[in-house]
């Protein structure tokens, strides 16, 4: 009753000091630059020569570029394999690196929550009790001391008015920081399901080179039994027996080297889904499990700086910047506040609910800054200057982001002439290998020539291999390098909290 009493008073008593608010928020402006997003880049194409609308035919498939088609939000599932999708699935839920960055988007938004409470009218309310010792000689008084108890019951309303928009600037700085963080999101969600496919064709292009080199043991291990079979027949000397199981030494070799590579890739797999190498083993992947797409978008250079997680989270730290240039300039403006307390106090707490134990005031407070060294002029300086470097970063991250997509176009092209070229060399070597290897087992080759025609087709068939995987790689680089489509999902992306509740605040 006491309390509900107490806030009446209280309400009416800054009930005048609202209606003043209403007054100066008609009036308050921010001060500061208002924020504007920097232009697009005026470029309408990524390479200074014509871009490639289409590759040569490579391993009988060629990739076409399709200018301005849409990204889209799953863009792994154009590589059509199940397993590979029901994988990054639980990735996206389980991987520590998108749950860290997820939950630095909750702790801006939350900030930004705490930051709205500026413009709302801050209450307080205390309950004291002491024991005093007064002596009437402070006032000039020549009575003797006394000790009392005082029991003291207030509440106190404060309200700061917003009238050079400090407030304002703060609040836009904390949502600039919030968007931020969501875009770092997309961008931890982009770089994952990113790494993920390219470790998964890492994996398909190292257990298919073993594959490869096994098969090629295997052809040694017949070579040295037919030179075996030569040396007892006196044919051809020991030696080349010997020199066989040098390269047959050699080749294996090979195998642990791929093998620990394998081991690698697959141990990153389970820590990219969210599982130590003991507690999950990933699914065998193998080259039939990957198709690689063969139509693929190209952004326009227009909307890629609206789209690239990566610049739009630059954009956002030059915003939040921006907004701090008007904080450190209302810092060099005069600070209004509007206070009001209401209050019992009395010696007996069984009085202290009297009319006579009542107090009250109600104030305006003005502070102005006068003289403080050069600290504000210095501080708003700073401010100018970390929104300089924020625009040269934002810049930075622009120019790279069209390197990068220029280099994935480039490297398309050359992939599919390198994997074009590397397969006729294939070709070449096997059949000159098996020609060589017949004319040895009918005695008109030697050992040299037998060598070398297994080297040549042993690198052949490794280097074909690695530019197989690297058009792969490639082409996933260009989907992540176009911002992964994130925007064309069809229900919003799940690794994205809920956007703080925006708070409607008059001006001032």
């Amino acid at each position: 009753m006491l309390f509900r009493r107490t806030m009446g008073r209280l309400s009416k008593c800054a009930a005048t000091g609202l209606s003043l608010v209403s007054l100066l928020s008609i009036m308050g402006c921010a001060v500061g630059p208002d924020f504007v997003r920097p232009d697009e880049p005026r470029v309408e194409r990524y390479t200074r020569e014509a871009e490639p609308s289409v590759t040569v035919p490579a391993d009988g498939q060629a990739q076409r570029f399709e200018k301005g088609a849409a990204v889209v939000a799953d863009w792994w599932l154009l590589f059509h394999s199940p397993k590979m999708d029901e994988m990054i699935k639980g990735a996206l839920a389980n991987n520590q690196t998108i749950q860290a960055a997820q939950a630095r988007l909750r702790q801006s938004q939350d900030n930004l929550r705490a930051g709205y409470g500026i413009f709302y009218p801050q209450l307080d309310a205390s309950l004291d009790a002491a024991r005093l010792k007064s002596s009437a000689v402070r006032f000039g008084g020549s009575t003797a001391s006394s000790i009392f108890n005082l029991y003291t019951l207030a509440g106190t309303v404060s309200y700061a008015l917003d009238v050079f928009g400090g407030n304002r600037r703060a609040i836009e700085s904390l949502q600039a920081q919030a968007d931020f963080q969501r875009y770092t999101v997309l961008g931890t969600y982009l770089a994952l399901s990113g790494n993920l496919v390219n470790t998964v064709v890492a994996t398909v292009a190292y257990r298919a080179q073993i594959e490869a080199t096994e098969q090629i043991i295997t052809e040694e291990k017949e070579q040295i039994r037919v030179t075996e079979a030569q040396v007892e027949a006196g044919t051809v000397p020991y030696v080349n027996v010997l020199s066989i199981k040098s390269q047959l030494a050699a080749t294996e070799a090979t195998i642990p080297q791929l093998q620990q590579k394998l081991s690698q890739a697959e141990h990153l797999l389970a820590a990219l889904v969210g599982y130590t190498p003991a507690e999950w083993a990933p699914p065998r992947f193998t080259l039939a499990d990957l198709t690689l797409p063969a139509n693929l978008p190209i952004t326009l250079p227009s909307e890629l700086v609206r789209q690239r997680p990566d610049i739009l989270a630059a954009e956002a730290q030059l915003h939040s910047a921006s907004a701090e240039i008007g904080v450190a300039t209302a810092a060099l403006f005069p600070s209004f506040t509007l206070n009001g307390t209401f209050g019992l106090n009395n010696t007996s707490i069984s009085n202290l609910f009297k009319n006579a134990s009542s107090f009250w005031s109600l104030g305006a407070n003005i502070a102005a800054p006068l003289f403080h060294g050069g600290t504000l002029l210095s501080q708003r300086q700073a401010a100018i200057e970390g929104y300089q470097e924020s625009l040269a970063n934002y810049r930075q991250t622009v120019l790279d982001a069209f390197v990068q997509v220029a280099d994935t176009l480039r490297a398309l092209e050359h992939d599919a002439e390198a994997l074009q070229a590397q397969l006729q060399a294939v070709n070449t070597a096997e059949e000159a290998m098996q020609l060589i290897q017949a004319n040895y087992q009918a005695g008109i080759a030697n050992y040299l020539q037998v060598l070398i025609a297994n080297g040549q087709y042993h690198q052949a068939k490794i280097v074909y291999l690695q530019s197989l995987a690297q058009r792969f790689q490639d082409t996933v680089a260009l989907f992540v390098a176009l911002g992964g489509g994130w925007w064309n999902a069809e229900e919003k992306p799940p690794i994205t909290s809920e956007e703080p509740e925006r708070v409607e605040q008059e001006d001032g």
